[in-house]
């Protein structure tokens, strides 16, 4: 449920030094992944921040790992292959996440895929994966790869800049046409608001202030006035945890507390318990909403997902992703990993790297299955597939994304989400240019 995820902080600045690693790691690792040995172990790496700010991001995504894991492994494997999972720390920094991709990289035997990298490291790390010859499934909304060429990269959750036009048209659609920006003054924070303030005006609303705040405030009552001031119906919000209950609190206790639009960021853990505690629940499930990208707990694809989710001995507390998008996204990138590879009969990615269209996106004469189960017995019976899982249709374009809708959520008391609005695909068209 994470902007997610879009810190680009000496991003340019290591790009040199990624190139420059990426030449030994690749060397270390022969260049390419040769094929695992029969009855061999094939591992997928959650490539994420597990620590810092973004620390929910790692488990997030290891979840989805697992839960597919559970999936391929029950059914054979991949070519006799079973599949294992690990994290890998970034610590949500891009020179982190450098050193910790080298050594991934250069010290993990028959490495399948990346599950990564996140928004705060990708432009620094995805030239690295991909000089590898390393596919990585990436969570980054960041514009820059929009278009990418990077061959190795695949992107299956709608870019940052959309999630904007999402916010701005729910905030219309409810009538909020006075909007306040409250937004924090690092990079992640900050990518989606030129978007979002293109989007509300497009729609006609009137951004009456527009705050960049110092995250790590003990209060932010000369902002909190401010926007008292300007009198808006709707804030739209992502800052730290810490920050976004502290400004909270203090728009409560002067009586101002308005809803509240926040990026998917907000919808993790940490969000709900520190804003819970400042403001109390009932206040938080009145006033806060988040975006977040659409997939409907429901189908064929997800009831199976779900499944195997809850069957993960190795996933702490399961059912809290059961109704993830990201970690849906994580599963079914792990699936379309293991299924490219059986369609390819080789192991080593960069043989199977290129089918990943072929067996995910929609096209005449494809067989639809829900499951790698399905998908392996349609493939030996030497049918065409187009695997539909737990996040539905997944339509890659020649740069490798494949985005959608989105979905408005309020927390419940118990720090689950219920589904307030959906934004479809076709309604943002018109939005986006």
């Amino acid at each position: 449920m994470t902007s997610r995820r879009s810190r680009r902080t000496r991003a340019r600045a290591l790009l040199a030094a990624a190139a420059a690693l990426a030449v030994s790691a690749t060397a270390a690792c022969s260049s390419a992944q040769p094929p695992a040995a029969t009855n061999s172990t094939l591992t997928v790496a959650a490539f994420n921040p597990f620590s810092g700010q973004d620390a929910t991001f790692g488990p997030e995504a290891l979840a989805g790992c697992q839960a597919a894991a559970t999936a391929i492994n029950a059914a054979g494997g991949v070519l006799t292959d079973k599949v294992a999972c690990i994290g890998v720390d970034t610590h949500g920094d891009p020179a982190d996440g450098v050193t910790g991709g080298a050594k991934m990289l250069a010290t993990t035997p028959h490495m399948f895929g990346v599950l990564g990298p996140s928004s705060d490291e990708a432009d620094a790390t995805a030239p690295l994966l991909n000089a590898a010859k390393i596919p990585m499934f990436a969570d980054t909304g960041e514009a820059s790869f929009d278009h990418t060429k990077l061959q190795y990269f695949w992107r299956m959750i709608p870019a940052d800049d959309t999630r904007g036009y999402a916010m701005a048209l729910y905030a219309k659609q409810k009538g909020y046409l006075r909007a306040a920006a409250v937004f924090g003054n690092d990079v992640g924070s900050q990518a989606g608001v030129p978007t979002l303030l293109r989007g509300y005006s497009e729609v006609g609303g009137q951004m009456v202030v527009n705050q960049k705040i110092v995250l790590g405030q003990t209060s932010y009552q000369a902002q909190v006035q401010q926007l008292i001031a300007a009198r808006p119906q709707v804030i739209f919000t992502e800052t730290s945890p810490t920050a976004n209950a502290t400004y909270l609190a203090e728009l409560q206790q002067l009586g101002h507390l308005i809803p509240v639009i926040g990026t998917d960021v907000t919808i993790q853990p940490s969000w709900f318990n520190d804003m819970a505690g400042s403001i109390g629940k009932p206040a938080l499930t009145r006033y806060f909403l988040a975006e977040q990208p659409y997939a409907p707990p429901s189908g064929a694809g997800w009831q199976v997902y779900n499944k195997n989710l809850l069957a993960s001995s190795s996933v702490p507390k399961p059912a809290q992703w059961s109704t993830d998008s990201y970690t849906m996204t994580y599963y079914d990138s792990v699936v379309i990993m293991a299924l490219a590879a059986t369609l390819a009969k080789s192991t080593n990615p960069a043989v199977w790297n290129a089918l990943v269209p072929t067996v995910s996106t929609p096209s005449p004469g494809a067989v639809q299955v829900h499951t790698y189960a399905a998908g392996l017995a349609a493939l030996h019976a030497g049918k065409k597939i187009q695997y539909v899982g737990a996040t539905g249709v997944i339509d890659f374009n020649k740069w490798h994304n494949s985005g959608g809708g989105f979905e408005i959520g309020s927390y419940q008391t118990n720090g689950d989400l219920a589904l307030v609005s959906t934004i479809t695909a076709a309604e943002l068209a018109p939005l986006i240019k």
